[in-house]
């Protein structure tokens, strides 16, 4: 039985302590058998190391790509723009690229391809998968669509699937193939070339036509359907997509907690709510701010408008408090493969205290929180073991790569599955 209590911030709501279950669903004992020569290596020191977590701990990238590319000037901004990079790669293993339409080729026919290239390979060679975001969205897309009747905007836009998903293959595996396709119909706030065409496909042909050329485009690569919308609504169009046979690798839902902290219970029953459809799930955009919270009759986040939205000392530790038990319950739930935090310093979206750290660099209480999980209660430190008689050791670690050293040697092994595992390695 789980130990129960209650949610300080939704008084009367009793939650699960997820511990039990993240042991349950996130780690593995492993028996390493270790011979040389087909004997085993008995009465041996092993060390063993941890070198990264299975479950991807994301942040959005993009403060970064300049320093990819090298276009920091000297001083101060390039200090600023090293330490955010050790912070993001002390914490985080998963990084989304930008590509909104509007901003990769404002004018048709020169895309942005060189630079982002440059922020994937930067990010992948420091070992971090990465993630395009997104490939069809009706805002921040091409204003130049406009010009085009309808049956061109939905060749533009599978051209465009086509020359990135083929282009970035080997560095950006994963995407958010479309975002927010609820609303997109519908979408009211200017007229856009996206909207017109998803009114006149309709949502589950315009999810089709994107989903289908990016499959094609690169089969192995991660496809994704994100939307902020957690209504029955969203369900729907799940149900529908997958009625049609059109395969979504993962559900992508979006947890920008501008108003206030889900808390548990809710995000739970978020969870289970599209884990029915048996489809991985990724918290794709989780953001909690540490200042003053967004009022609660604001419908839309993009009309919260003020002059300046500080970070305040209070706010801090709530957020520090906030964002381990989030990423606790993400860990919970076995249908959750991934959470992407969007943005690493505040200011970023919206101008929002969002962030792990300050503008200034120093890191807020709920990196030190974040970074305490991650790296701290969830990672194997380098452990010294020794082999018995038959060539064994055993250790217990969360799901992900590790290092074994043994007589001078070092060979990687992969706690793939939660429970019990048996390893074999030769030396």
């Amino acid at each position: 039985p789980l130990s129960l209590g209650t949610n300080p911030y939704y008084p009367g709501a009793m939650v699960s302590d997820p511990g039990d279950l993240i042991r349950r669903h996130r780690t593995a004992e492993a028996t390493v058998t270790i011979t040389a020569g087909g004997s085993p290596v008995a009465d041996r020191e092993v060390v063993v190391a941890q070198r990264s977590h299975a479950f991807r701990f994301g942040c959005i990238g993009f403060d970064l790509i300049d320093l990819a590319n090298g276009t920091v000037g000297a001083g101060a901004d390039r200090d600023l723009a090293e330490r955010m990079a050790g912070h993001w790669f002390e914490l985080f293993n998963f990084a989304t690229l930008p590509f909104y339409w509007g901003r990769f080729e404002p004018v048709r026919g020169r895309p942005d391809t060189t630079r982002l290239l440059t922020a994937a390979r930067w990010f992948t060679e420091r070992g971090c998968p990465v993630k395009g975001h997104p490939l069809a969205w009706h805002t921040v897309t091409a204003d130049w669509l406009m010009e085009l009747p309808n049956v061109d905007i939905a060749a533009a836009q599978v051209e465009r699937i086509q020359r990135e998903v083929k282009g970035f293959a080997g560095l950006v595996d994963a995407w958010d193939v479309i975002n927010e396709v609820v609303i997109m119909p519908i979408f009211d706030r200017y007229d856009n070339g996206i909207t017109r065409i998803c009114r006149d496909l309709g949502r589950i042909q315009m999810v089709r036509m994107v989903f289908d050329t990016a499959r094609e485009a690169n089969p192995g690569a991660t496809l994704l359907l994100n939307d902020f919308d957690m209504s029955a609504a969203y369900e729907c169009l799940i149900e529908g997509v997958l009625a049609a046979g059109i395969q979504i690798d993962a559900i992508g839902l979006q947890s920008h907690m501008h108003q206030g902290y889900w808390g548990e219970a809710h995000t739970l029953d978020v969870i289970d709510r599209f884990a029915r459809f048996g489809v991985p799930i990724h918290f794709t955009e989780t953001t909690l701010v540490s200042g003053q919270l967004m009022p609660p009759e604001i419908v839309d986040l993009n009309d919260y408008q003020v002059e300046a939205w500080p970070s305040t000392p209070d706010g801090e530790q709530r957020q520090a408090d906030e964002v381990v038990r989030h990423v606790r319950t993400l860990l919970s739930h076995p249908a959750v493969q991934a959470m992407t935090y969007w943005g690493l310093a505040d200011g970023g979206w919206l101008g929002a205290p969002g962030g792990l750290v300050r503008a200034d660099g120093t890191p807020k209480p709920a990196y030190q929180a974040l970074h305490q999980l991650i790296k701290g209660e969830w990672w194997l430190a380098p452990t010294t073991l020794r082999t018995d008689a038959a060539g064994q050791v055993s250790f217990g670690g969360f799901l992900g790569d590790y290092d074994l050293t043994v007589a001078g040697h070092t060979t990687g092994l992969r706690l793939d599955h939660p429970g019990t595992a048996a390893v074999s390695v030769a030396l």
